[in-house]
């Protein structure tokens, strides 16, 4: 029988926070797959865990997450964790994961503290609907893409940024989202726990007298709903009604579609658009 792989979540700064469930596993394993060895050492130290350590981190996730698959193969049960949080967001664990289903080795998740979920809560703003982008990345047109497809989200955002990167981050968002409400989030479930409701405007200002410290978490309004149906009705101002039309049957809707999508664009009946069509 193939063993498990066990994905357990660990605090994210206050210890109180770990789960007796999560001790147990810990304890009960064969092997511990860990982000570093050195960071976790402490954590297990701390509520007297002895179960045997592995590193597993973001430069060895392809040849390591090959040989945690073949002890799980043969019968050996595996803990990973990560320093801080749920393994597999933002975290090399996903590799992991997706070789075990490969094997058709089963993986279970034991639930605990998320940094984007906690900041998330904190907030004050929408938590019904939002998207989760981690860090964005370094390369300059990879990144230029994905604040592009951010300006029109209309979900509340979250990102994590390291605080050396927060103002040139901050810079970036402002240029491209324009200003927005913003929560900045640090040191989180942590003795000097930070939660700033703020704008990224404002934000970029008090950075300009105070140094960022500690690893954040960034939650962004998300565009209105209604701030994109007035920029569509100010472009399709701009179009002519074949224009419209040629937009619409480009996305691949039929010519009956397209006629009823323009016609509420417009706010006019679809017969309007059907007669303008047919006259010419």
């Amino acid at each position: 029988m193939a063993g498990i792989l066990y994905l357990c979540a660990t605090p994210i700064g206050n210890l109180g926070d770990m789960t007796p469930r999560v001790v147990e596993t810990l304890r009960d394993v064969d092997l511990i797959a860990a982000e570093d060895t050195r960071n976790s050492i402490k954590l297990l130290n701390h509520f007297e865990i002895r179960t045997s350590m592995t590193s597993y981190h973001e430069y060895n996730k392809v040849e390591k997450a090959e040989y945690l698959v073949a002890q799980l193969e043969q019968g050996k049960n595996v803990a990973l964790i990560t320093d801080a949080g749920t393994p597999a967001i933002s975290d090399p664990g996903e590799v992991l994961v997706a070789k075990c289903h490969e094997a058709g080795i089963t993986v279970t998740s034991l639930p605990g503290a998320a940094a984007c979920i906690t900041a998330l809560t904190l907030s004050g703003l929408s938590t019904r609907r939002f998207c989760f982008e981690a860090f964005l990345p370094a390369d300059k047109k990879e990144k230029a893409e994905i604040l592009a497809e951010l300006k029109e989200e209309s979900r509340t955002i979250i990102l994590y940024e390291a605080p050396h990167h927060l103002v040139r981050t901050l810079e970036e968002l402002f240029h491209t989202l324009g200003d927005r409400r913003l929560t900045l989030c640090r040191e989180l479930t942590k003795k000097f726990e930070t939660v700033i409701p703020t704008t990224i405007k404002d934000a970029l200002a008090l950075y300009e007298t105070e140094e960022p410290r500690g690893e954040y978490v960034l939650v962004i309004e998300g565009k209105s709903l209604e701030q994109k149906k007035e920029e569509r009705r100010e472009s399709w101002q701009s179009m002519s009604i074949e224009e419209h039309m040629a937009y619409y049957e480009q996305e691949g809707l039929d010519e009956k579609s397209a006629m009823k999508q323009v016609a509420k664009d417009r706010g006019v009946p679809k017969r309007d658009i059907y007669q303008y069509l047919l006259a010419k």
